[in-house]
């Protein structure tokens, strides 16, 4: 997929430092020398082409109050995925929540303040959703990993394919 310089340029900025500002955009523009509105359709077209999935702050869970999370397993019946799925969207503790092929079907994690309210809520999932204690993995955190990837857009590839 082509990318002309200043797309390389805007995603590099976006990905090295987006602005915490009310009009990110905005400062944006101010440092690369465009003005608010191209940063703005630039960003949608790249959404748009499927270079860009969205843009979202990483937070640091502990800054959060949030001590506990787990990784959930579940074997769900192909007609009641769409059911048991909304029951578990209904949780702000719940993200990533998707289905996958395999007998383990549906995949979530779980956050909480807590090992205790962590438990009280994957139980009260499990309870709702009618799915059987045996046919539920509950994969807490061991070891936690932090991975800064980036990748780099400034450089166009020469006609060796090089950067």
């Amino acid at each position: 997929m082509h990318l002309d310089p200043r797309d390389r340029a805007l995603l590099q900025q976006v990905q090295d430092d987006f602005p915490l500002d009310p009009r990110p955009y905005r400062v944006l523009g101010e440092v690369l020398g465009m003005p608010e509105r191209e940063v703005m359709e630039r960003l949608t077209d790249l959404s748009r082409r499927g270079v860009i999935r969205h843009i979202a702050p990483i937070l640091e869970p502990g800054s959060l109050g949030i001590s506990a999370s787990t990784l959930v397993a579940m074997r769900v019946p192909k007609e009641r995925m769409h059911e048991v799925a909304a029951i578990v969207n209904e949780y702000d503790g719940v993200s990533h929540n998707y289905r996958r092929d395999g007998d383990y079907n549906l995949w979530f994690t779980v956050a909480a303040a807590g090992e205790g309210e962590l438990l009280d809520t994957l139980d009260e999932i499990i309870r709702r959703s009618m799915i059987p204690f045996r046919d539920v993995l509950n994969l807490p955190i061991a070891r936690r990993f932090k991975l800064d990837v980036r990748f780099r857009f400034l450089a166009e590839e020469d006609d060796d394919g090089q950067d």
